[in-house]
């Protein structure tokens, strides 16, 4: 099988090589089959986040957190995008959440505390 027999192989491909407007041409295109893929949103609101446009990674962020709410690495950058976006209650929210999952985790904590909540 080749490459294009895998989409997520692709993406990752074109975002390892910088390709990141084509990686969300072909992410736009091809994500109406992966909105229950925790892997494929976190991928793409990765890309947003790397092309710094957090109002676009928040959605993907936020459904990879309904798809994984363990997962502290998507909390991380969802909390992130919430600052870049303007919205510190939402970043404050993450990182509550980030402390129930990994109290000793020192970069939410942080964070909260410099957001004075």
């Amino acid at each position: 099988m080749g490459l294009f027999s895998y989409p997520k192989r692709r993406l990752r491909k074109l975002v390892r090589d910088g390709e990141y407007a084509e990686a969300i041409r072909y992410g736009e295109g091809i994500k109406g089959g992966f909105s229950g893929d925790h892997d494929f949103m976190f991928i793409m609101g990765s890309i947003y986040y790397m092309v710094e446009d957090p109002g676009s990674a928040l959605p993907y962020f936020e459904r990879a957190a309904e798809l994984d709410p363990g997962d502290v690495e998507t909390l991380k950058l969802k909390a992130n995008s919430h600052l870049g976006a303007g919205d510190g209650e939402g970043a404050a929210g993450c990182c509550r959440r980030i402390l129930e999952l990994d109290p000793g985790n020192e970069e939410a904590a942080s964070l909260l505390e410099r957001l004075g909540r």
